[in-house]
């Protein structure tokens, strides 16, 4: 919760405990926070285990994402419906210092409550922000590369990374639209550990879980 109201979102309401306004007083400052009990927090929160704060906070105006000044990675996301992939989609963007998620118009909402948990607090920092995937691909400046995430593509550990570019990664159910994939410059896979010893094994990495390996790999490879 801190991480929201320490950020340039307006908060529009704050409801905490006792000892919760108690323990982080100075970080409220002059903000208004109203005083309540356990109970009336599970009144309150849509959470079966509320914590001891809620905070309402108004949705900040989308943000542009003018792609001709982001010199970073960026990613976008091809119709990612589960919440839960996406807050922890938004929280790895966090940790490898991504500021900027672009996801297609059916992609799940950026501020549906359980998008919001997973998130844990990372959606304060990174931007996020719906549009028409096919239009902003076509406008973006000619250095700028795709890289889209796919099940049969060159080896991502072996593809040269730009300090800067787009990561497109596809839905949970079918990957990266038909419409999107003459759009990729470079489809890269992460590749599979096989091993004659155990058989089958997993057909495809979880949308999230894929996301954060290709991160590292890519800042892993700027950094060195």
């Amino acid at each position: 919760m801190l991480d929201f109201i320490q950020s340039s979102l307006e908060t529009k309401a704050l409801y905490a405990t006792q000892s919760w306004i108690k323990t982080n007083a100075s970080h409220l400052k002059d903000m208004d926070c109203s005083e309540v009990s356990m109970k009336e927090m599970e009144k309150i929160s849509v959470l079966k285990n509320p914590s001891e704060v809620l905070g309402v906070f108004a949705i900040p105006t989308q943000p542009t994402h003018d792609l001709r000044s982001i010199n970073d990675l960026i990613l976008m996301l091809d119709d990612i419906r589960d919440p839960g992939n996406l807050g922890t989609i938004i929280r790895t963007a966090d940790w490898f210092g991504i500021r900027h998620i672009i996801c297609s118009e059916n992609t799940v909402d950026a501020y549906n409550p359980k998008v919001v948990q997973a998130s844990m607090g990372s959606l304060a920092r990174v931007q996020v922000s719906y549009k028409n995937l096919n239009n902003t691909i076509r406008s973006k400046p000619d250095y700028m590369k795709v890289f889209g995430a796919v099940l049969e593509g060159n080896d991502m550990v072996e593809v040269a990374k730009p300090n800067y570019g787009i990561v497109l990664i596809g839905s949970e159910a079918h990957g990266i639209s038909k419409e999107l994939m003459p759009l990729v410059d470079m489809p890269i896979t992460i590749p599979k550990y096989i091993s004659s010893k155990l058989g089958a094994s997993a057909e495809s990495l979880n949308a999230s879980i894929a996301t954060a390996i290709i991160c590292y790999e890519f800042r892993r490879k700027q950094s060195s």
